[in-house]
């Protein structure tokens, strides 16, 4: 062999390797953008291989124009370094050559770092907020359709169940399903849709629910691609509609690469045995809680698979708020979902929101606040108290209107404070509220049974509960299948996260369709689609104000009003027919009017009604 030869086959080799090096080391963010206001990006590098790129001896080099390394961090774990980069506004997109010069060592490799252009149209074609003018549709993209069989399994993963028997393991639902069934969506009212997370969750079981990430950056293989959830983004987008992300900030799966292989000690909160959060959110605001009750309630982890971030860790800060950013300008993301809110450390979220609120004016967050009582749950949103911390979470999901409202409305006798005063008495409390008008309201979600089946499947109720949902203050929240009356309850949770018929090629009926529906199934989707199209265009029920009138009997008047619009809804929660006098009663708001038009039936009624029992009456006034 010539030594040219031999010259070529040795460079070739090295060049192999070090591609090969640099291959193995996988960078966080995966990039970044120019022209952003958070322009101090923080990069985790890390290396599966034994590299030791955070070695003592290890120089890295960056020369790009306008690009500036302002520090290197390396933790004691040297399989991590973390490059704190300055972005001027003048850099342009590109390649940014990121070096590794070990001394000593014919290992040196170089690996890339790109810079993208901002996505087009900030402001108007995506971050624009969900407001009291959207219907948010939650689904689980597992359990809703199956629009490409071939990632149904994916070789590798550690979870290869796929078995529609049972609640416990996959199901084969995807982002394709989705996509195809947009118009669907469309049709029936819905403006903005909002799915469980769709990262990847490489567990060993139970990954149908997403919330146990395991690389925030890739969406989960078994759901599509990146790209794939680009263009979900984009259909949605096309229609009017609004993409609305959920994120989980308090935890992580056990099989994250970096609870496997952690930068540091206190990248996650450490116990010396297993300790599980208190779940007692009243140790946040007790003026009276201890220390202790305090520290397990935030730093207790969730459920054992689940480990608990270290949000006071500067660097698991950054990692959060820049994975945050990153995947809103990536794929255009509208509303922002914070999953657990009340168990992550507060100060932490304020910082966290407000980056997002600087970076997007209009994007709208709401946290998830599984708490009782509307103190508890305004203390986590901006609110009218004087206390010592003050949240800037715009809103939460409304817990309480749903607990201590609607369900004893609809399932309670009325009494001095039982049934529908229930519902009164929370809503007076909306005093409490900054902006009540952004609650998000709901009947039921993928952690609570089926509201259809809490009223005992009677559709009477059920209806005046929809109205409901689709009449009153905040942003009304359906959750899939809710439509065409799925049943169950979380005993366990997988009951209430069951298979909408249709989705899979072979179903026996197809749900999406008229005809795969009953008639009682058609009649439940039309009220939905009739209130839910109505108020699209009801300036009163969307940035109107609100009034409502004590219940009397079973009898509950409220009304939804603005200078071009008044809406009169309401609702006999009682066993017997009752009457209403619009020309006697509630006149502070029906002065000037001489009837009314049913919005649910079109016909044109008197202002002397009767009302059938159990019944709600939606009126647009004339």
């Amino acid at each position: 062999m010539s030594g040219m030869k031999k010259v070529f086959l040795f460079s070739l080799f090295l060049f192999v390797t070090l591609s090969g090096i640099a291959q193995a080391v996988s960078l966080y963010p995966s990039n970044w953008f120019v022209g952003m206001k958070w322009n101090k990006v923080q990069v985790m590098l890390h290396s599966e291989a034994d590299l030791n790129i955070g070695a003592d001896k290890a120089l890295i080099k960056i020369n790009y124009p306008g690009v500036i390394v302002k520090k290197v961090h390396k933790p004691e774990n040297k399989k991590y370094v973390f490059l704190d980069l300055e972005i001027a506004p003048t850099a342009k997109p590109g390649s940014i050559k990121i070096d590794f010069a070990f001394l000593n060592s014919k290992n040196n490799f170089s690996t890339s770092f790109e810079l993208k252009a901002r996505r087009v149209g900030n402001g108007v074609s995506f971050a624009q907020g969900v407001t009291a003018k959207d219907l948010m549709y939650l689904l689980m993209p597992d359990r809703f359709s199956n629009g490409d069989k071939s990632n149904d399994k994916v070789a590798g993963m550690l979870d290869q169940s796929l078995n529609r028997d049972t609640v416990f393991e996959r199901h084969g639902g995807d982002l394709q399903g989705v996509i195809n069934h947009l118009d669907y969506l469309k049709d029936l009212g819905v403006t903005a849709l909002w799915m469980t997370p769709i990262w990847e969750n490489n567990m060993k079981d139970r990954t149908e629910h997403g919330y146990a990430a395991t690389n925030q950056y890739k969406v989960d293989p078994r759901l599509g691609t990146n790209q794939l959830y680009q263009q979900l983004s984009d259909e949605l987008h096309k229609r009017g509609m609004k993409l609305v992300q959920d994120v989980v900030y308090n935890h992580v799966g056990i099989e994250h690469f970096f609870f496997k292989d952690r930068p540091m000690a206190d990248w996650f909160h450490n116990w010396d045995q297993f300790t599980q959060t208190t779940y007692k959110d009243q140790t946040l605001f007790d003026p009276y809680a201890s220390l202790q009750d305090k520290k397990q309630m935030s730093d207790g982890w969730f459920v054992r698979q689940m480990p608990d971030l270290n949000h006071k860790n500067p660097f698991v800060e950054k990692f959060l708020i820049q994975n945050a950013i990153w995947t809103v300008e990536t794929f255009g993301v509208d509303g922002w979902r914070v999953d657990t809110y009340a168990y992550n450390d507060l100060e932490f979220m304020n910082r966290c929101n407000k980056a997002l609120y600087i970076e997007y004016p209009k994007m709208s967050i709401f946290g998830e606040t599984w708490v009782h009582g509307v103190v508890n749950q305004s203390y986590f949103c901006e609110n009218n108290m004087t206390i010592p911390f003050k949240s800037n979470l715009q809103n939460t999901t409304d817990f309480q209107t749903l607990f201590y409202g609607i369900q004893p409305a609809v399932n309670e006798k009325f009494g001095w404070t039982e049934g529908v005063n229930k519902l009164y008495t929370t809503a007076a409390q909306d005093i409490l509220y900054k902006n009540a008008m952004g609650e998000v309201i709901f009947l039921d979600n993928h952690d609570i049974a089926r509201f259809y089946s809490v009223v005992g499947e009677d559709t009477a109720k059920y209806k005046v509960a929809l109205s409901w949902l689709l009449t009153f203050r905040g942003i009304p929240q359906m959750y899939y299948g809710m439509e065409h009356l799925m049943t169950g309850f979380t005993n366990p949770d997988g009951n209430v996260r069951r298979d909408f018929m249709g989705g899979w090629e072979g179903d026996v009926k197809n749900k999406f369709s008229s005809e795969g529906r009953t008639a009682k199934e058609n009649a439940i989707f039309n009220h939905i689609k009739t209130l839910a199209n109505f108020r699209k265009n009801s300036s009163a029920i969307t940035e109107g104000k609100m009034m409502q009138y004590l219940p009397i009997d079973g009898l509950y008047v409220y009304f939804r009003y603005d200078a071009k619009q008044t809406v009169a809804c309401i609702m006999n929660t009682s066993d017997q027919v009752r009457k209403i006098d619009f020309k006697e009663n509630y006149t502070e708001r029906t002065k000037g009017f001489s009837s009314a038009r049913d919005v649910l039936t079109n016909q044109i009624l008197s202002f002397n009604l009767e009302l059938r029992p159990m019944s709600m009456l939606v009126l647009e006034l004339k």
